[in-house]
């Protein structure tokens, strides 16, 4: 009986499970993004509340809910409060973006009625 044989076949499993955490599973991928890129530092729900509609801004949060058929809003939390933020007309929408997600949004103010909606461009996660 060769003790190297056996010792080679139970290796195997091993070496499978490294090789696939040396390739692209196991890599470090980076952020996604839908649309536009959100560019420069995120304002604050507070602060971005005074913000013209006509100007474009950015807010980092995380997504508590979302539209559950198609993906085409959600709203955001911070610690200034929450937002529903419409992606419709940004061309993309959240139905693959989990839950509790942090993230960034880029857009501008809408008026929906009485409501203040951020109209998305683009949001990374």
């Amino acid at each position: 009986m060769n003790p190297f044989r056996s010792s080679t076949r139970a290796l195997g499993p091993i070496l499978a499970i490294a090789s696939m955490c040396l390739g692209p599973g196991c890599a470090e991928q980076g952020p996604t993004v839908l649309g536009q890129s959100p560019p420069g530092e995120p304002l604050s729900l507070s602060d971005a509340r005074s913000i013209p509609n006509d100007k474009e801004l950015v807010l980092m949060g995380t997504l508590v809910e979302k539209c559950p058929e198609a993906g085409c809003w959600f709203v955001l939390k911070d610690p200034g409060g929450t937002v529903k933020v419409d992606t419709k007309t940004a061309g993309f929408v959240v139905v693959d973006v989990p839950l509790n997600r942090r993230l960034t949004v880029i857009g501008r103010w809408i008026d929906q009625g009485r409501e203040r909606v951020l109209a998305a461009t683009g949001l990374r996660y």
